[in-house]
């Protein structure tokens, strides 16, 4: 199966974190929220292939979360997994404008073949090759061969500065707080109370930025982050 991103919403922080992990592992961007606010945000801004959306979320309820996206028009494939096993509750989840239903417990190589599938309804674009670059101005990240390069320019990178790149390119023209940084870049579930993630953007923002015509890396007071193309 080729490479999909996934967006994994759910409040077990204990499941949320198993989830994420084992779809990198299996190969795949896996990004996560953990209540129905972030989800909704995330998932209707982002571009992922499939959402994985737990039912009972805080904020937001997964079928809220769901309706809400459908009448939004986001077209992404979507499976429930939920405690509720009924069909009744099935039927609800379907209805809904969920694709699949899956009851927990589950085993992670089923949910990993029903997101394949998903996957392969949706319109193709995990195969497609604009699915492993991202491009903003003149800076393109290649997420197969972690290739970054600037005007042609091959820029060298250590791993996590190529996670935070990635992750701010996959969200190009957003703001990206620090807790999205914290929970997909990090793996934190709470704020360690460092400047962690200052350092990182500042050491990113000197290989991408520096020696350039204009920056692509901006800091939004109070907010958070963004990658933008300030020519635009």
């Amino acid at each position: 199966m080729s490479l999909m991103r996934i967006l994994v919403i759910e409040d077990d922080r204990e499941a949320l974190a198993y989830l994420v992990k084992a779809f990198r592992e299996s190969g795949h961007v896996a990004d996560q929220a953990a209540d129905g606010l972030d989800g909704y945000a995330l998932a209707r801004d982002g571009d992922y292939d499939v959402l994985v959306v737990d039912r009972m979320l805080p904020k937001l309820d997964g079928l809220s979360l769901v309706r809400s996206l459908r009448e939004q028009k986001v077209e992404t494939p979507i499976l429930i997994l939920s405690a509720l096993s009924q069909v009744d509750d099935r039927v609800k989840g379907l209805r809904a404008g969920g694709d699949d239903y899956l009851p927990k417990p589950y085993a992670f190589s089923e949910l990993l073949a029903r997101v394949e599938v998903l996957a392969r309804r949706g319109n193709g674009k995990a195969s497609s090759a604009e699915a492993t670059t991202y491009r903003v101005g003149d800076l393109e990240v290649d997420r197969l061969s972690h290739r970054v390069t600037r005007g042609g320019q091959e820029i060298p990178i250590q791993p996590r500065e190529f996670r935070l790149l990635e992750y701010l390119m996959r969200h190009a023209g957003q703001v990206v707080t620090r807790t999205m940084l914290l929970e997909n870049v990090w793996d934190y579930h709470f704020d360690p109370q460092t400047n962690v993630i200052d350092v990182h953007v500042s050491r990113l923002r000197s290989k991408i930025d520096k020696g350039f015509d204009r920056p692509l890396i901006h800091t939004v007071r109070g907010a958070g982050y963004m990658i933008r193309d300030g020519a635009r």
